[in-house]
């Protein structure tokens, strides 16, 4: 969906306008183009495009650019790589985009502590590439070519998390600008700490509502010794999904396990020109030592015989691996290709794993008379799942059949204990349903916000649902 800009509008003060060009030159731009590229990511959200965008290159910028904005009462969105999915970045108030890209130096590698420090405009491949020598990786995987700080901001997650946890478990430490342009470190690199509040918890998964990340300390693990990877194929969703359940309650520890049904693989043929039987599916991978993997591969092959799986495939060498897993990674575009035109409203949900079966089986039968092509993706084995909607955002009718499909489902996955994003992020598209899910939990939050951002500048119109 093309989105037209106007020319600048007088939404800036023009004072404002006049001390960014001073500190940042021409970092600092008003054109229609860097306007509209800041005010969207990859979902099917319509842009709403900031009135300036600032590069940012030092957390010292940051914080001198903060100061002005709070001077001048001007809203703030923080932006990375324009992955979100769930309107992250959109300047629902005009404002300021502060771009972080430009922020992408590697601090410090430490491989004795098996920790990192860098910029929050590191991409997680960026990382992984400089480390390869050191025999070291950075495991949150969320797919995308995202920055770290951004996924630091959304708690990410993706393929790796059944094994390596999410971004909540994998940042040690980091900086941020508070709204006042105040510069706080959070805690240190010991591996554990009960002094105090736990300010870099509450930060990770903030959304840039609370503080804008500048810098982060993330755990490493070593490269494992023998890696393999294999699919098997299913009839019914449900037996896929109850395999993988099975499997995380026997303990077995599998690094990844993703299941795409027979839409999604319909679409990864087309769009792959693959040769994949259009069924659900699961992508398994095993890491550790030979023996380890081969023992886990075993198990885990007749736990999936057990629950009806069938032609189990295994691709073995880096290369067949790499392009397994750049099928996988790739989904989005997949499906996205199966309705040329058309953007894909991305949601997802995380629930009790004892409850996964239930609610993909309930998902499915409630998809089925859907007007418009969905697909299922899912990080089942910590219970997270997407559907991807693809609709024609311009046609009132199918937004609101989306939007009541979302709708049921997020409510599903509440009831049952679960929450209404495991890892996209609450964004603009999901804060309506956070008065459900964390009841008077909300006031305290707003608490929150009012004393760390009384003026309301941090990403306005996020997280927080309107007040009553």
């Amino acid at each position: 969906m093309t989105i037209v800009v106007p020319e600048p509008r007088p939404a800036l003060d023009p004072a404002l306008v006049e001390a960014l060009k001073a500190l940042l030159g021409n970092r600092f731009s008003m054109s229609s183009a860097d306007r509209e590229s800041h005010g969207r990511g990859e979902s099917w959200h319509p842009g709403e495009p900031p009135d300036g965008v600032c590069r940012a290159v030092s957390t010292e910028e940051v914080a001198a650019i903060v100061r002005l904005a709070a001077q001048h009462r001007t809203p703030i969105v923080a932006f990375g790589a324009g992955t979100s999915l769930e309107g992250h970045v959109g300047a629902t108030r005009g404002g300021l985009s502060i771009d972080l890209a430009g922020m992408n130096r590697i601090l410090a590698v430490r491989p004795d502590d098996l920790d990192a420090t860098v910029e929050a405009g590191v991409t997680r491949q960026q990382l992984n590439t400089h480390l390869r020598d050191a025999g070291l990786f950075f495991p949150v995987d969320p797919g995308s070519e995202a920055t770290l700080g951004g996924m630091a901001a959304t708690r990410a997650s993706g393929t790796n998390a059944v094994r390596y946890g999410t971004m909540r478990e994998n940042v040690v430490q980091l900086t941020a600008v508070m709204a006042d342009g105040r510069i706080v470190r959070t805690g240190g690199r010991a591996r554990k700490s009960s002094a105090g509040y736990d300010l870099t918890r509450l930060l990770v998964g903030s959304e840039g509502t609370l503080g804008i990340i500048t810098e982060l300390t993330v755990r490493l693990y070593g490269i494992p010794e023998a890696i393999s990877a294999a699919t098997c194929r299913f009839d019914d969703i449900a037996d896929a999904v109850q395999t993988v359940t099975t499997l995380i309650q026997c303990g077995i520890p599998v690094s990844r396990v993703e299941l795409l049904d027979g839409n999604t693989m319909a679409a990864v043929n087309r769009h792959f020109k693959a040769t994949f039987a259009e069924v659900p599916t699961l992508f398994f991978e095993f890491q550790g030592t030979r023996a380890g993997v081969d023992e886990q591969a075993a198990q885990v092959e007749e736990i999936a015989r057990d629950h009806g799986g069938a032609g189990f495939e295994w691709a073995s060498g880096q290369e067949a691996l790499n392009r397994l897993w750049h099928v996988r990674h790739n989904v989005h575009y997949a499906i996205q290709g199966m309705r040329p035109g058309a953007r894909v409203w991305s949601t997802d949900v995380c629930v009790p794993i004892s409850r996964l079966t239930e609610l993909v089986r309930a998902t499915r039968d409630d998809v089925a008379g859907a007007s418009f092509f969905v697909a299922t993706v899912g990080h089942v084995g910590d219970g997270n799942f997407h559907l991807g909607l693809v609709i024609d955002p311009a046609d009132p009718a199918e937004l609101a059949e989306a939007e009541a499909l979302n709708d049921r489902l997020v409510r599903r996955a509440i009831a049952m204990e679960g929450t209404a994003t495991g890892e996209h992020g609450v964004g603009s598209g999901k804060r309506k349903f956070m008065t459900l899910e964390h009841g008077e939990g909300i006031a305290v939050m707003r608490a929150i916000k009012q004393a760390l951002d009384p003026l309301g500048i941090l990403n306005p119109g996020k997280v927080l649902p309107d007040p009553a």
